[in-house]
């Protein structure tokens, strides 16, 4: 089916920025078996027959059992177990066993805990560069070379350079993500605000104001809500122009202007003026959950999460936008990441191959496609958007394309050069400021103060 001139238009557009981003059991089947007792024994070959024949060819040898560890609840599991399901009826080298944790943390801990022991699973979905770097992941550079069929220069290219360390590709690309602004159409409409009016943090702050509703000092409907975590506070900052580290990799940048002004616009719309609310904690996606409850259940007029909660969202009531950016700084400029997978080093030569074989299935044209019809996030081939079924899908959904979009002007992810410490301390003061009302000054000086120590000791 093809594309209309608009479409191709459309796509071709946001193909060329993200490339540009770059540069900135299955049961074996056997046959045979003994010979029937009632057959004649003229049937059955003579000495000499029999001394003639060739020799009878190896039975098929047993599949290759993986286990794949991934962190998805709610609809992404149910999309990932679907493709686990196709995968193994597809073919019969390789099965795929899925063993599920409660969220992506949960994975990289027991990942960690198993490289200890030795007893590691062949596919896991986690990326850890500083492991990369430790020998505790193995390359794919091989296999990939060893697949043709696999057509690395068909991968979004910013994507696949996300998986790469000192030259190495150690990560596959399962799929994109990038949050955005999910509202509800009846309460923009009923505050008469117009999505398309957005396009600055200042103008939402405003229009959460305005949707906002206190009764006796309480709060019961906000105006906004921001999903927990230092995430949404990297892409408002990313998008004012601030930074985590200096251009020359030696100093922290979390005290900065663009930092304060940015955490403190969204403690004084949480703690202050009430108009947006946090929802945190509890176990593993708990808090987004929560989250999203809120906006479906008419109690908040939106929030910011991500690409893949489509799949969970009604958009009878619902619809997508882009993050916004700031008062003359333009555009917004929010993370566009991929969700990698990887294959731990202990892995054996032959589970490394079945490991590899999964993921080059996950990542095709069609299944990327699937994916990303189903979930939300961001199809990891270029050829997807030209699968049929997509295409269609586009056309009666237009916000999967809002996360194409976002991500043809959007910013990489952060790479703690430290293992983890200066994402630490900024964690810590993200949720000072958000969840204990404490100044983003204050909050900001102490973790840089904490992150700036630990690059130090790096840099020795």
């Amino acid at each position: 089916m093809s594309l209309s001139k608009t479409k191709k238009s459309t796509i071709g557009v946001t193909l060329a920025a993200l490339m540009f981003l770059t540069a900135c059991g299955q049961t074996v089947n056997e046959s045979g078996g003994a010979s029937n007792a009632s057959e004649s024994p003229s049937t059955e070959a003579s000495p000499s027959e029999s001394a003639s024949a060739p020799a009878s060819s190896e039975a098929p040898k047993e599949p290759v059992t993986i286990e794949f560890w991934y962190g998805l609840g709610g609809k992404l599991g149910e999309n990932m177990q679907t493709l686990i399901n196709k995968f193994n009826s597809s073919q019969q080298e390789v099965i795929v066993k899925p063993v599920v944790q409660a969220d992506y943390s949960e994975t990289e801990n027991k990942l960690q805990a198993a490289i200890a022991s030795g007893d590691v699973p062949a596919a896991v979905l986690a990326a850890n560069v500083d492991w990369a770097k430790k020998g505790y992941f193995a390359p794919v550079d091989e296999l990939i070379a060893a697949n043709p069929d696999f057509k690395p220069e068909d991968v979004v290219p910013t994507f696949l350079e996300q998986g790469k360390v000192d030259g190495k590709q150690f990560f596959l690309p399962m799929y994109g993500t990038t949050q955005i602004m999910y509202y509800r159409k009846d309460a923009f409409e009923k505050a008469g605000i117009k999505p398309e009016d957005m396009t600055t943090w200042e103008k939402l702050g405003e229009a959460a104001a305005k949707m906002a509703v206190k009764e006796g000092g309480k709060t019961s409907f906000y105006g906004w809500e921001p999903m927990w975590g230092e995430a949404n506070m990297i892409d408002a900052v990313y998008s004012k122009g601030g930074s985590v580290l200096s251009a020359d990799g030696k100093t922290v940048t979390l005290d900065t202007p663009e930092w304060i002004s940015t955490l403190e616009f969204f403690r004084k719309a949480i703690h202050e003026d009430k108009t947006m609310r946090i929802h945190s904690g509890g176990q593993g996606w708990e808090y987004w959950y929560k989250t999203i409850d809120d906006v479906m259940k008419g109690h908040a007029a939106g929030y910011t999460g991500s690409s893949g909660d489509q799949g969970d969202l009604d958009f009878a009531q619902l619809a997508a936008m882009e993050q916004p950016g700031w008062e003359g700084a333009g555009a917004g400029k929010p993370v566009a990441q991929a969700i990698m997978a990887a294959i731990p080093a202990k892995a054996s030569p032959e589970q490394q191959a079945a490991a590899f074989k999964w993921y080059s299935f996950f990542m095709s044209a069609e299944n990327t496609a699937f994916w990303s019809m189903n979930s939300g996030y961001i199809a990891v081939r270029q050829s997807a958007l030209e699968d049929s079924a997509f295409v269609e899908y586009s056309k009666a959904n237009p916000q999967s394309m809002v996360p194409l979009q976002q991500a043809a002007h959007a910013s990489g992810p952060f790479q703690d050069p430290t293992g983890g410490k200066i994402s630490d301390a900024l964690k810590i003061a993200v949720d000072k400021v958000q969840i204990s009302n404490i100044p983003a000054e204050k909050a900001l000086k102490e973790a840089q103060e904490t992150a700036q120590r630990e690059l130090d000791k790096h840099n020795k």
